[in-house]
């Protein structure tokens, strides 16, 4: 009797050239938030999918406190739709995954006294963003195996560095 093995067989010291199923995991949880992001991204800055576009995401942050509104309009949107886009697709990771944490740390400070169901989603694509940012994209990802490729770490913690970095300043600014 034999058995069969779900799992790709690698010899030792051998680089993998077969797909996993942790590369299938990490693609779909890239796809499916960060596609919606992305959709998010482009209703706010460009009215797409039904969004108000740029005018009433402008208004939408003055009234959250955010002055100028516009800058940080476009900012956000901007964060939301190509921090989508790049994590959606596996490209530029630490870039990407700094963007989306950036801007979900401003979500969640603009819904902060309001109950979880306002600050839920910027928690989880939050998380979702820092675990990519040490795991990396997994095999289906335009940076797989190229040479500006990075991950684990330090690149992680590089990221997260970046996002809070970035967006501290911009509560303190807006505020």
């Amino acid at each position: 009797m034999s058995t069969v093995s779900a799992e790709p067989t690698i010899a030792a010291g051998s680089t993998r050239t077969t797909w996993s199923h942790t590369d299938v995991g990490l693609l779909l949880v890239r796809i499916v938030p960060f596609g919606v992001l992305a959709v998010f991204g482009a209703q706010k800055l460009f009215g797409a999918f039904g969004g108000g576009g740029l005018a009433a995401t402008e208004a939408s942050f003055a009234q959250m406190g955010y002055h100028p509104a516009l800058p940080f309009a476009l900012l956000g949107g901007t964060c939301e739709f190509v921090g989508g886009l790049l994590l959606m697709s596996g490209l530029l990771m630490p870039l990407g995954t700094a963007m989306v944490m950036g801007v979900m740390i401003n979500a969640f400070a603009a819904v902060a006294g309001k109950p979880l169901e306002n600050s839920g989603l910027a928690i989880v694509l939050f998380m979702i963003a820092a675990a990519l940012a040490f795991a990396g994209p997994g095999r289906f990802a335009l940076d797989a195996g190229r040479p500006w490729q990075r991950v684990g770490v330090k690149w992680g913690a590089a990221s997260l560095t970046l996002a809070v970095v970035t967006a501290v300043p911009s509560l303190l600014i807006a505020h």
